[in-house]
């Protein structure tokens, strides 16, 4: 199936924005942020202080008695999107584990909470609350300064990868790389903590394509399942102290450790590799949706068509605009003609590197008049198409790591909700055509009001489930957390649709309408052909007052989204109390969890 990366010219694709096309701001915009791109801006916001305990500049009193050989300080605390900030939080530095366990036990002594600290790159506060201070009895945990120990395996059978929490992303794939393995997928950032990646199921997008057998050490479901074995900081009843503990993948009580969603503390894990895979990586920008998502058994360029043929598929809706952009990734193991090569991982600078300017602008424009929304979904449309073909980057060849990493630290923060919804291959056109109507249609009823709750695009991928038989271990257990775990009544049910929408942080209504979506999302797909399950690093339980409010949502839904189908004594429940047993007193709770997971 050839793909035409090529963006149409005729006819008009946005006559919503017809009268932007020859604004000069416009195209200055356009020609800033492709020049910006191309000279390949990198920073990302971090931190830029430390105030030491016992300095006159630390904003609260020190925590008490803390282990004096442990570096502690003050520092800046925020999450991706921006919405939970917090001026100073004490933050530790451990050097090694046993460094970690001697803060757990402190805090577990002196009625403290520990939370690990990566690199941030989250958005639902299952960390930190936005109303925590300092003076609440909290310390984080850095893990990216020492905790990066990395070592492979490569004669394993099959290769193993074991790595502290700390260790980034895109650092771990290239350590990968160097000796030949790679994952099936992974997600887009690079500036990911393992640690952090393991704890809410992260995900890209893979199924396998029609024909195509499994690598011996892949998996098609999140990272979790990769997991052969996971060091954890838990407490022995019989030492009456937090120790570390390593848990076996075919142990029962490792299952719940395997996506623990910050209720537990996770130092070191060891999992599994392939053999790296060289991808080639196409986009398209002229299907429009409704050929893409059409209703299932239309013919022509659907999602279900690009799957079956590649197995790794993505799209991104800009509001308002007809053609999404289209990104496929199918393996190729030798260069094709007429095809650039990626030697190096984020090919997509005009989408990463936007710089802060542009960042406030686009945020003015939507804040200040909402109704240029459909004119900025147009904008960014034609930064893409035009940005694809700047760049050379509509085609795209190489080992796995640099066509899956796309996305930098300096892209657009945009706040997001999300979903999975696990479901046969055979309904994964049907799930997609369902969401994009009903989405579409709620979009243009609130455009009909003057309102526009969306700005940023609406994201689809698709992915395996996290099942046992892909783990190289006899007696695996599955993640029981998982978004994606299997249901065991349907085993029909063997991938799952990820869906997000995403919007700038503070728009007016985007609350009631990511409500209205969650609702129909969990009554559509209720588990008769599907079932929704929340994304653990997304938005979600909205009400009137935000996401993670509804109560209902909280602590009904979800967990009944994690009993569907499953034995009893397997599901949500057992979760709980395996966690609950090893962290008795708490000290890996956050305010959201107390709700989630009481």
């Amino acid at each position: 199936m050839p793909i035409d990366p090529r963006p149409e010219s005729t006819p008009d694709d946005h006559a919503d924005a017809a009268d932007d096309a020859t604004d000069p701001r416009r195209r200055r915009f356009i020609t800033q942020a492709l020049a910006v791109g191309a000279a390949g801006v990198t920073a990302g916001w971090w931190p830029a202080f430390q105030v030491e305990a016992g300095s006159t500049a630390a904003a609260c009193a020190a925590p008490p008695a803390f282990p004096s050989q442990i570096p502690l300080f003050q520092q800046a605390y925020r999450n991706w999107s921006g919405e939970i900030q917090i001026d100073n939080v004490w933050t530790c530095s451990p050097r090694s584990a046993e460094e970690v366990v001697t803060v757990v036990n402190w805090a577990r002594q002196h009625g403290y909470r520990v939370r690990p600290r990566g690199m941030t790159h989250n958005w639902s506060p299952l960390n930190l609350s936005p109303d925590q201070t300092c003076d609440d009895r909290i310390v984080l945990i850095d893990t990216v300064t020492h905790l990066t120990r990395v070592e492979i395996d490569r004669n394993a059978q099959p290769a193993r990868v074991k790595a502290q929490a700390g260790v980034l992303m895109q650092d771990l794939l290239a350590r990968m790389e160097e000796v030949g393995l790679g994952w099936a997928h992974v997600p887009a950032p690079g500036d990911l903590t393992l640690g952090g990646v393991l704890a809410i199921d992260a995900h890209g997008t893979a199924v396998p394509a029609l024909g195509e057998t499994r690598a011996t050490g892949q998996s098609y479901g999140s990272l979790s399942n990769l997991v052969l074995s996971l060091t954890a900081v838990v407490w022995n009843p019989a030492q009456s102290a937090y120790v570390l503990r390593t848990f076996r993948r075919d142990e029962a009580d490792c299952a719940a450790f395997l996506a623990h969603l910050g209720r537990a503390l996770i130092v070191e894990a060891t999992l599994q590799a392939g053999p790296n895979q060289r991808l080639r990586c196409q986009s398209n920008v002229n299907i429009p949706a409704s050929e893409l998502f059409a209703a299932p058994g239309s013919p022509g360029r659907t999602l279900a068509s690009f799957l079956d043929k590649s197995g790794r598929v993505e799209t991104i809706h800009f509001p308002f605009t007809k053609n999404p952009w289209l990104k496929v990734w199918t393996l190729t193991p030798s260069l094709p003609p007429m095809v650039r090569e990626a030697t190096a991982p984020f090919n997509y600078p005009f989408s990463d590197s936007i710089p802060p300017e542009l960042t406030d602008f686009i945020r003015d424009i939507n804040l200040g008049d909402v109704s240029r929304t459909p004119a900025l979904g147009a904008l960014q449309y034609t930064l893409v198409s035009t940005g694809l073909l700047f760049t050379a980057s509509f085609d795209l060849w190489g080992w796995s790591r640099n066509l899956m990493l796309y996305v930098k630290p300096t892209t657009l923060r945009v706040t997001a909700n999300g979903y999975a919804v696990i479901t046969s291959r055979a309904n994964v056109q049907r799930v997609v055509h369902e969401f994009v109507t009903f989405y579409q249609a709620r979009a243009d009823a609130y455009r009909a009001q003057g309102k526009f709750p969306v700005n940023g695009p609406v994201e689809i991928r698709v992915t395996g489930l996290d099942r046992a038989d892909e783990v190289a271990m006899p007696n695996a257990v599955e993640p029981l957390l998982s978004a994606v775990r299997p249901v065991r009544d349907r085993p029909d049910w063997d991938c799952a649709v990820w869906l997000d929408l995403l919007t700038l942080p503070g728009t007016p209504e985007a609350e009631p309408f990511y409500r209205e979506v969650e609702q129909w999302v969990f009554a559509q797909f209720s588990g008769s052909y599907a079932l929704a399950r929340v994304e653990w690093s997304k938005g979600w339980g909205y009400d009137a007052s935000g996401a993670w409010s509804d109560a209902a949502v909280i602590g009904q839904t979800i967990p009944q989204s994690l009993r569907h189908g499953q034995a009893a004594g397997a599901g949500w429940d057992a979760a709980v109390a395996i966690l609950n047993g090893y962290d008795p007193a708490r000290v890996f709770a956050s305010p959201l969890l107390d709700r989630l997971m009481p």
